[in-house]
């Protein structure tokens, strides 16, 4: 198992990292903004403090765009990881990423279906949105089991980041899982690249954009 911590606070990383228990980072674009720096300049300092996984989250919405984005992402180091968003263009984006051999890490995952059609994109890791399923009554660590199992049975190498972790239970039964990604200091099946956790989730699910009618299966 590996844990990761969430957040683009350099101080946080640096104290963390010292202990010898984080085995990698991942970031968003909120987290880059609440330092006040510029994106570049968190992005290096990050790369010189950790010897391991890096995802840094790519902010356009097209393919070509993020495809783009994500080959310059890359260019800051050989540890970084290009984070995107499971929507259609994203896996699009995947699937040249991966061909290039470029790292990626799909996130805003809510299904097992997404976790799948990521997995055949080639994604390196799988974020589903854990803490978030909890917090809206669902037991987010019965998504984590699901996906290992179908990754198990069909044999794809994509590990799971357990992500947005906040309740206790989750925590505990993260072993079910790849690796953890904690935020610092704080079940269906539809094939629908936009499935979204139940109603009142934030930002974060606006991100995908397409409705069930434009799924081609």
């Amino acid at each position: 198992m590996k844990l990761f911590i969430d957040t683009a606070d350099i101080a946080q990383i640096k104290e963390t990292y010292s202990w010898g228990i984080i085995d990698g980072v991942t970031t968003n674009p909120s987290h880059v903004a609440k330092t006040g720096r510029p994106a570049a300049a968190v992005y290096r300092d990050i790369c010189a403090i950790v010897d391991g996984p890096i995802s840094l989250e790519t902010l356009s919405l097209t393919a070509p765009e993020m495809i783009a984005e994500g080959r310059e992402l890359a260019k800051f180091h050989r540890n970084v990881v290009v984070k995107i968003p499971m929507t259609r263009e994203g896996m699009k984006a995947v699937k040249v990423l991966a061909a290039e051999g470029i790292k990626t890490n799909v996130t805003v995952t809510f299904s097992p279906l997404q976790a799948l059609l990521a997995a055949k994109c080639g994604a390196t890791y799988i974020s589903p949105f854990v803490g978030r399923l909890d917090s809206f009554g669902h037991t987010g660590m019965d998504l984590v089991r699901q996906i290992k199992q179908i990754y198990t049975n069909y044999g794809y190498k994509t590990e799971i980041i357990v992500s947005d972790l906040s309740l206790l239970s989750g925590r505990d039964e993260g072993s079910s899982g790849g690796g953890y990604s904690r935020p610092a200091g704080g079940s269906s099946s539809s094939a629908n690249f936009d499935q979204r956790p139940p109603a009142g989730q934030d930002d974060i699910a606006q991100s995908a954009e397409i409705s069930d009618d434009d799924i081609p299966f």
